[in-house]
């Protein structure tokens, strides 16, 4: 096995676990920054996450385009571009204003009865409600945080976690790593890893011509985005960088995150269907006819109680041309306990043991006493989310490239808690490292944004039904490919509104757009 760099390793590690088909000399093209983990503040090695899992999304994709064209490039990444990107969500701008805060006004940690903490994600209206009809108070408008955290410490933790389980609601008790080994859910995921990509039907090979041409690797390429929130966004947003057509299908009847959505959607079409409806439902399967890839990040079980789960879907495909690739993500997985909990970024850091971790390294940064109680310290980004999102588009393409090889329908799983213990698998850096002079800080948001943020974006024009033009600045994507250059503002468009467009793929939109 040939030599190779340090900062390489855990690219090397993944691009190898994924399968057969993937040459190892192809990890030569990637270039990654050889000290990441002082490009954010930390005591996990976030900086190599960030620029691993977006290289990777980077390297698998120019390694397609060359399967398709014979040609080869390089990909570069950035550590501190990628750790920026990591936060894209609070780096865009539309007129010059910064987004809103994503985080609704009750969310966070609060203190338990038995002296614990716990965490509960309120972003949503209904899960909102739901935590306060469970603390037993009523959502008016002079409600404060001091107002829940007093009803907080009625409770035990542990006794919450559970109540709130069984109202299907989001909270979850702060945890260390120890805790978290000897959890069930924490033993089910045990040799997980963060990524797979497993054969499921048998289909003829992806059929290719040299003499085609391709402006991006991803060209051509259909992506059924059936994502919320942002680990699932990011993976499909990822592939429209690389010149897919991602078509995001979003239900008029679920809230909506506006702060998140306008920076996950860039690069795509949006469009919304009711699946409840016999019409909009009949919709979906005609477009699953002649896709590529059918993204979603559901629960486990939720989309086949509508007739869309992955073996339906490689049913519905058939043998059009070739077969399918079915991505699934979830927060916890799909084994154990709690595979058919709720879960987001935040929860999962905070029942894995991560926070209790960092605020245990941050304080022994500061020569904090011992004795001293310590409030579990979250992440300066929303690392689980953006990775496995990364990590998604990385198997998503390597499955596209096992439809040249092998043929077949093919199934990528990601989860959070997966992506969470590979990242813990990484290793730490020491705490006067991770939190000291030579780590850098996330920028502020600002705007107009700071140099570092201003000189790492670009301006996005926007494409469809939206009803006034904003003038939208974002960060470009990390990967730098050599011959096929990642579509950002130049080359791309953002929707701004989840209806930018009709239920049909781009060629057909065309072709309607010609004959009016």
């Amino acid at each position: 096995m040939p030599s190779i760099s340090n900062e390489r390793i855990p690219a090397r590690d993944l691009w190898l676990s994924t399968g057969g088909g993937l040459p190892e000399d192809a990890l030569s093209s990637l270039t990654l920054s050889k000290e990441p983990d002082c490009a954010i503040n930390s005591s996990f090695k976030i900086g190599s996450a960030a620029q691993t899992t977006i290289g990777l999304a980077g390297l698998s994709a120019s390694y397609f385009h060359e399967l398709r064209t014979g040609v080869k490039q390089t990909v570069l990444v950035d550590a501190r571009h990628a750790v920026l990107e990591f936060r894209s969500e609070a780096y865009y701008s539309l007129e010059n204003r910064p987004p809103g805060s994503i985080w609704d006004t009750i969310a966070g940690l609060y203190k338990t009865r038995d002296a614990k903490f716990i965490r509960v994600h309120t972003n949503f209206p209904h899960h909102r409600r739901g935590i306060l009809s469970i603390l037993g108070l009523s959502d008016s408008p002079d409600l404060t945080r001091n107002h829940v955290q007093k009803a907080f410490l009625q409770w035990d933790a542990d006794a919450f976690e559970e109540k709130a389980a069984e109202s299907g609601m989001c909270a979850f008790v702060s945890r260390t790593f120890e805790e978290w080994d000897r959890h069930p859910q924490g033993l089910a995921l045990k040799n997980v890893p963060p990524v797979t990509v497993t054969k499921i039907a048998d289909a003829p090979k992806r059929q290719i011509s040299f003499l085609s041409s391709y402006e991006h690797p991803l060209q051509n390429v259909k992506v059924l985005d059936l994502s919320r929130v942002l680990a699932g966004p990011v993976a499909g947003r990822t592939l429209a960088a690389h010149g897919a057509d991602v078509l995001l299908v979003t239900s008029p009847k679920l809230p909506a995150l506006p702060a998140l959505d306008v920076d996950t959607s860039r690069g795509k079409r949006t469009t919304q269907l009711d699946l409840t409806c016999p019409e909009d439902k009949e919709k979906l399967q005609k477009l699953i006819l002649d896709a590529d890839v059918f993204l979603q990040a559901y629960r486990p079980g939720a989309l086949e109680g509508k007739g869309f789960g992955t073996h339906e879907i490689v049913k519905m495909k058939g043998d059009r041309d070739h077969g399918i690739i079915c991505a699934n993500l979830c927060a916890w997985g799909w084994d154990g306990p709690w595979k058919s909990r709720r879960g987001f970024d935040s929860l999962v850091q905070t029942a894995t043991g991560f926070n209790t971790a960092e605020s245990q390294a941050h304080a022994e940064s500061r020569n904090s006493p011992s004795v001293i109680q310590l409030q579990p310290k979250p992440f300066p980004v929303q690392a689980l989310d953006h990775a496995a999102g990364y990590l998604m588009a990385y198997g998503i393409n390597v499955a596209l490239c096992k439809t040249i090889n092998e043929g077949g329908s093919w199934e990528v799983r990601v989860s959070l808690a997966a992506v969470a213990q590979w990242l813990r698998s990484l290793g730490r850096v020491s705490p006067e490292v991770g939190f000291g002079e030579t780590a850098k800080t996330m920028p502020a948001v600002t705007c107009p944004p700071n140099d570092e943020v201003r000189s790492l974006s670009s301006e996005w024009p926007q494409s469809g039904r939206s009803p006034n033009e904003k003038k939208m600045t974002a960060l470009r994507h990390a990967a730098i490919l050599s011959e096929t250059p990642a579509m950002n503002g130049d080359k791309g468009t953002a929707p701004i509104v989840l209806n930018s467009s009709p239920p049909q793929w781009y060629n057909q939109c065309r072709v309607i757009c010609r004959e009016i």
